[in-house]
């Protein structure tokens, strides 16, 4: 779309752009363009000024979850069914741009010298880009797409995310206040699940949420923030995940809650949760339930803690896993996992199981059962 020198004008007076200018622009072009036109130009500019330019009708839909670049200029989405081509491919330098300018819109430097970056637009929509040589071809680009609407654990039985056979299993966790983390791959609904289990949490109890980007919509009355700061284009004003927990200590919360688990932060949420604060939870990537207790002991490491302090620790600590996966673009809870701590170390074993047709009972299912005062028909009937 070419317009006349209006929008030269407002960027040569230092203005910066925001909807109303656009709109001013756009206006000034109806001897041009016809009226018709006018409202289809404010849109389209305000995606190449304001929004993710080709990707914003897609960013839109209220179904994707994910869209991106790749360095062919392909577009892609993510309606929840895996990735998807769409639109025309951009050209190199149209890519390159489109990413150098969301960078700008996240706060963040993109360039040769900064050929990455890791930040969050003022949609709330996390951004990645990454330019070549680091990549083949052309800019990369990554859009995670926060949620819409708060999505409750009904709505995920509705969907066919967790069968309504879990139910009592999933309300029993959280009536009973025991710490859990929800396990599983990138995409594959940890923080989807986590979101509908809070909203499960009594009215009354203040929840101290720590993320690294805002990702966590949870339907609660008493909900308090935090979320780390990347440096700037200098290196200095990061505030880590770690400083972040040590702060919600100070907040006087019922329950803290780590939206992903992932470096050092362990440290803290370990000691938190061994300090009285019940009914703390979090997601972490792993790939199945029972590697829960290994990613712990790789991310203590980085915390400067042994693989044996860690175990103590989070058998201490960590009473369920819930491990969500993807198959064919589905996402399901797979695995409730129960910690099992009457050994020398804490091991994870599977207690309910579920491959999208029936519950069936593993042998972790007497402790759960027992933890969550639980019964079989309650469950299995």
């Amino acid at each position: 779309m070419t317009l006349s020198s209006a929008m030269w004008d407002q960027a040569r007076a230092g203005r910066h752009p925001d909807r109303e200018r656009v709109v001013d622009v756009a206006r000034e072009e109806v001897g041009a363009l016809g009226s018709a036109r006018v409202t289809a130009s404010v849109d389209e500019l305000s995606a190449r000024v304001l929004g993710a330019g080709p990707l914003e009708p897609w960013l839109a839909e209220p179904d994707v979850t994910d869209a991106g670049v790749n360095g062919d200029g392909r577009l892609w989405v993510d309606r929840g069914s895996g990735p998807e081509w769409v639109g025309i491919p951009l050209e190199r330098a149209a890519a390159r741009s489109l990413a150098v300018r969301l960078a700008g819109m996240a706060g963040r430097r993109l360039d040769d010298a900064s050929p990455w970056v890791d930040g969050q637009l003022p949609s709330g929509a996390r951004l990645h880009a990454v330019l070549p040589p680091l990549v083949a071809g052309g800019a990369h680009i990554t859009i995670r797409v926060p949620a819409r609407r708060h999505l409750s654990l009904g709505d995920l039985e509705t969907s066919g995310m967790v069968p309504p056979a879990l139910d009592p299993v999933l309300r029993g966790l959280v009536e009973a206040r025991v710490a859990f983390v929800v396990s599983g791959g990138t995409g594959a609904g940890k923080t989807t699940l986590l979101a509908a289990l809070l909203g499960l949490v009594d009215p009354r109890e203040r929840l101290l949420v720590v993320e690294d980007v805002r990702e966590l919509l949870i339907d609660h009355p008493h909900v308090v923030r935090l979320e780390a700061r990347p440096p700037n284009v200098e290196g200095i004003g990061e505030v880590t995940l770690t400083t972040l927990v040590r702060q919600a200590l100070r907040m006087r919360p019922d329950r803290i809650v780590v939206g992903e688990v992932r470096g050092a932060e362990v440290r803290e949420l370990l000691a938190a949760l061994n300090t009285g604060h019940e009914g703390g939870c979090g997601t972490l990537h792993a790939n199945t339930a029972a590697d829960v207790v290994a990613r712990f002991e790789a991310l203590g490491v980085l915390a400067g803690l042994g693989p044996a302090a860690v175990r103590v620790q989070f058998g201490a600590a960590i009473a369920v896993v819930l491990h969500v996966c993807r198959r064919g673009g589905v996402r399901r809870l797979g695995t409730v996992g129960v910690v099992d701590r009457a050994g020398a170390d804490p091991v994870v074993l599977p207690a309910l199981e579920w491959d999208g047709s029936a519950v069936r009972a593993a042998a972790g299912w007497p402790l759960l059962r027992s933890r969550l005062g639980l019964s079989d028909r309650s469950v299995l009937a």
